[in-house]
């Protein structure tokens, strides 16, 4: 297919800079079959049934922003910016930096509050940095330094806030590692876990550490063209178990988010079967994919060109989620990371 299939055109205002509050208020787009319907986040269990099972990614973003001053004898000073990406072997990490092009092997950077790195390896925009801290006493320095990394859509329009902190990290988060959010979660809090788990809708959690990449648009005029970025996930006994327990029932498996998504069908053995999994997946969803363990998804609206706007193609049919984005825009819902969210539920 080609990825030109996968545009769309949205109105610059429609792209949400800030999230609602609070977080439950945000617009719910409920595709069920080839019915939509309008509704809010805080009426999600009414959409659902006793006996689904909500899927969370309980990944933790770190605060991957780092700017910082380079210094090399006769070089001057160069201000750097760099976003970390991954963590690599014996510590170091993987950055995209700016500007890339005045940085070398052996420069040095102080990012402040006690972080200072060297440029270990250079490949392009990318670089890896070799950190003088490690283990608490880097997770403690990073805290200071560092600035949430907002997706480059609402990074371009404002700077990263005080608030942010904690509005791009969702309630449950638990386990450090994701450069961004999984932000369909980032619309459930306390008093929307506690009227699902009240009308018999469980939840499990996995993880995925989710990387910058997800931001990036596809460039190859076909998609079959494309390489995916790879990310880091886990799943375990106990949530495994669960999923199993709520096929064989009859209960739907409904991923919050595409990074739940892909850590389902990365788990997945067979149609209705999963097992428990830990490592790298690389697994890209586009039209034609056969669900083996997702029901349905929740998720945001999705940036055009990209492999989530074919995920969600894959899910509903490419001509359904042409409606669906239709009606989104039409209806001036908030778009991406902090913006309204959708249920989509393919089988109704």
């Amino acid at each position: 297919m080609r990825t030109e299939e996968f545009d769309y055109r949205l109105p610059e205002e429609l792209i949400a800079l800030r999230p609602l509050r609070p977080r439950r208020a945000s617009r719910l787009l409920v595709a069920q079959g080839d019915a939509i319907a309008d509704s809010h986040v805080g009426d999600l269990g009414a959409w659902l049934r006793p006996g689904d099972l909500l899927v969370f990614n309980d990944t933790k973003v770190i605060p991957a922003r780092l700017r910082g001053v380079r210094r090399r004898a006769g070089g001057g000073e160069v201000v750097v910016e760099a976003t970390l990406l991954a963590p690599g072997e014996g510590g170091a990490w993987r950055a995209l930096a700016r500007p890339g092009r005045r940085l070398a092997p052996g420069d040095r950077i102080d990012f402040g509050a006690g972080l200072v790195a060297e440029v270990v390896a250079k490949e392009g925009a990318e670089i890896e940095l070799a950190f003088a801290l490690a283990g608490r006493a880097f997770d403690r320095a990073l805290a200071r330094a560092g600035e949430m990394p907002l997706p480059p859509y609402i990074a371009a329009r404002r700077a990263a806030e005080p608030g942010d902190r904690r509005a791009y990290q969702t309630v449950f988060a638990a386990r450090p590692g994701a450069v961004a959010a999984p932000t369909a979660a980032l619309h459930f809090d306390r008093v929307l876990l506690a009227d699902l788990e009240a009308r018999g809708i469980r939840s499990v959690r996995v993880t995925l550490h989710v990387g910058a990449g997800t931001f990036l648009p596809v460039t190859a005029e076909e998609i079959e063209g494309h390489r995916m970025h790879s990310e880091r996930g886990e799943i375990g006994a106990a949530a495994t178990a669960a999923i199993r327990e709520t096929m064989a029932a009859g209960g739907r498996v409904i991923p919050v988010g595409t990074t739940a998504l892909r850590v389902l069908e990365t788990a997945a053995t067979g149609p209705r079967q999963i097992a428990p999994w830990s490592g790298e997946t690389e697994i890209f969803i586009r039209p034609g994919y056969a669900f083996r363990v997702a029901d349905g998804l929740m998720t945001n609206f999705h940036l055009p060109r990209s492999t989530l706007m074919m995920l969600v193609s894959a899910m509903m049919g490419v001509e359904r989620i042409r409606r669906i984005y239709a009606h989104a825009i039409a209806g001036r819902y908030r778009f991406f990371s902090y913006g309204d969210a959708s249920l989509l539920l393919p089988r109704g």
